[in-house]
């Protein structure tokens, strides 16, 4: 395999029992905040190139590793919890009617029972405990869906610790046109040793099960989630041959800015791109905007702000969350 520009940042905050989503936010990002002053603290695995992707002095090759502290338990992260289990088989029908061959059924009853599990979690104290939340955002060669490619993904667990920070360049085999909005060229990713997508997709889901909780449900939240980052990610995993998860449920941030600007509040932001609420909330910019990890960084510490805002709790989000499959369903509906 391609040896890849991926960094796993080393945050050092616990991992406890944290009330209100704002306060869960807010713990995290004094550490993320704190992990800017010194660089040490991302550790380049296998890579050329520096935290903003720039061509740097050639790193030393060190093998790659998802471990994460306090939680290596990626083998239990398939299995569902007997909680889970109980409310799944209790509330969700195990038979469906669906006129498919017995893989497809299969996969759509899995499908089924994860769509009806987010009720279950805005109720159920307990199965919000199984969620873990991760900031996402992702770079790409042009707009075009069909016809460009993802070529930086940076990715952010809220719980924070050990290893809580994914991010790498990727090599999308094709010319790299937009490159003066983000800074990424050509050059930069169509290189042996920037992974392409088919190598990177195991990769990261091996990441994120070493920072699933076991039998848990995985939040991804971007900004223009549903528009750009989500469409991309799906038409990635599925060119490649790879289904996304059924357990991870995608929540798109703009929205909250939607409910932000509707709320009719003295103090509203100019408008409900990232730049502009990150200048409402006084956030200072770390890194180039526009970058992938940059960008997520400074979504997690919106988030906390929007959250605080609109008194959201992370069950609140769930409710407003939309599986891959669901996705692809209503824009089908929709066209």
């Amino acid at each position: 395999m391609r040896s890849a520009a991926i960094y796993f940042s080393m945050l050092q905050a616990p991992r406890g029992s944290i009330h209100g989503l704002a306060n869960f936010c807010w713990e995290s990002f004094r550490n993320i905040s704190c992990s800017h002053v010194n660089s040490s603290s991302l550790k380049p695995l296998a890579s050329k190139y520096g935290v903003q992707g720039g061509y740097r002095r050639r790193w030393i090759r060190r093998p790659m590793t998802t471990k994460t502290g306090g939680r290596n338990k990626t083998n239990q992260a398939a299995k569902p919890s007997n909680l889970v289990r109980k409310i799944v088989d209790k509330k969700v029908s195990t038979s469906t009617a669906l006129n498919l061959n017995k893989a497809d059924e299969t996969s759509k009853h899995q499908q089924i029972q994860y769509c009806g599990i987010k009720q279950m979690i805005a109720e159920n104290k307990d199965l919000a405990d199984l969620v873990t939340f991760i900031i996402y955002d992702t770079e790409t060669s042009g707009l075009s869906r069909k016809d460009d490619r993802i070529i930086e993904i940076a990715l952010q667990d809220l719980a924070g610790g050990e290893n809580s920070t994914f991010q790498t360049l990727v090599n999308p085999g094709c010319y790299v046109a937009n490159s003066h909005i983000h800074g990424i060229t050509s050059n930069m990713v169509c290189r042996r040793d920037v992974p392409r997508m088919e190598e990177l997709i195991p990769i990261l889901l091996q990441f994120i099960k070493s920072r699933q909780k076991p039998g848990g449900y995985v939040l991804w939240g971007a900004h223009n989630s549903f528009a750009f980052d989500l469409p991309f990610l799906i038409n990635e995993f599925s060119r490649c041959s790879y289904e996304i998860p059924p357990n991870w449920l995608f929540i798109d941030t703009i929205s909250l800015a939607r409910e932000l600007m509707k709320s009719g509040g003295s103090n509203l932001p100019s408008g409900i791109s990232l730049q502009a609420l990150r200048e409402h909330y006084k956030i200072p910019l770390v890194g180039s905007a526009h970058r992938a990890m940059s960008d997520v960084r400074t979504l997690s510490m919106i988030l906390q702000m929007l959250t605080f805002d609109l008194k959201l709790t992370l069950p609140n989000l769930v409710t407003r969350s939309f599986t891959a499959f669901e996705y692809v369903n209503n824009k089908r509906k929709k066209s």
